[in-house]
């Protein structure tokens, strides 16, 4: 960040309009990136937080689905699972608790997608309380 800082500031002093507009272009897109590491990394730290303290509680649903020998999750099974806990999540959908366990169900049935918006709403739901 050093280096490109040092380098922006000599794009700057050359006094040149389209020098001096690539510089301030690369800086906002170096200041956007950074808020997003951060903002990635605030969440990581959050997550962790929230899953110890769960864990701590008792209020983590267990995994203990059966797998196939190659670690594939039985549907079945699982369905009957994720459907009680989305209920849950669906009559609290303000509880970091139930958001959270919806989100690791979501992942265990291999929706990434659904799995990572339902943390991050997770997440917001802990911070709000």
């Amino acid at each position: 960040m050093w280096a490109a800082g040092v380098r922006l500031a000599a794009m700057i002093a050359t006094g040149h309009p389209l020098m001096i507009a690539i510089a301030v272009a690369v800086a906002l897109v170096l200041i956007a990136v950074l808020y997003a590491i951060y903002s990635e990394w605030r969440t990581a730290m959050t997550v962790s937080t929230m899953s110890r303290e769960f864990e701590r509680d008792g209020l983590l649903v267990v995994d203990d689905l059966p797998r196939s020998p190659g670690g594939r999750i039985d549907r079945a099974i699982a369905d009957e699972q994720f459907a009680t806990i989305r209920e849950q999540a669906q009559d609290n959908p303000n509880d970091p608790v139930a958001l959270y366990n919806l989100a690791f169900a979501y992942d265990a049935s291999g929706d990434r997608k659904r799995a990572r918006a339902t943390l991050r709403a997770a997440v917001k739901a802990y911070r709000r309380r």
